[in-house]
């Protein structure tokens, strides 16, 4: 290093005027051009998939849930028989259960 800070084996200092030396100029493109991208040869590629596996609590659920779906909302035997009863005169309802069942359903808001 010289005074100024400068390494002398790259640069010369000649009257005030800095120099560089040619050859190391040289030395240090190759160095640049040595640590430059390099090709690679092709990489293999590998397949890869996706896969998805369902719980035996999951499939028996979606089993139940299937079930519910295709089950009716409406219960004909219940219905029949209140039918035959309102037919035949004997379907008696309490209006006590009736005030219980709107009141009920008039809070559970």
């Amino acid at each position: 290093m010289s005074a100024y800070g400068i390494d002398s084996r790259l640069f010369s200092i000649r009257k005030g005027v800095i120099h560089m030396r040619i050859d190391a100029f040289n030395q240090v493109s190759q160095l640049y051009r040595s640590n430059g991208t390099k090709k690679t040869g092709k990489v293999g590629t590998t397949v890869a998939t996706d896969k998805v596996e369902i719980s035996q609590i999951g499939r028996d659920f979606q089993v139940a849930k299937q079930a519910v779906s295709k089950a009716s909302d409406i219960r004909e035997d219940r219905v029949s028989a209140i039918r035959e009863q309102m037919a035949s005169g004997t379907y008696n309802v309490s209006m006590e259960d009736v005030a219980d069942k709107l009141i009920g359903n008039y809070f559970a808001r």
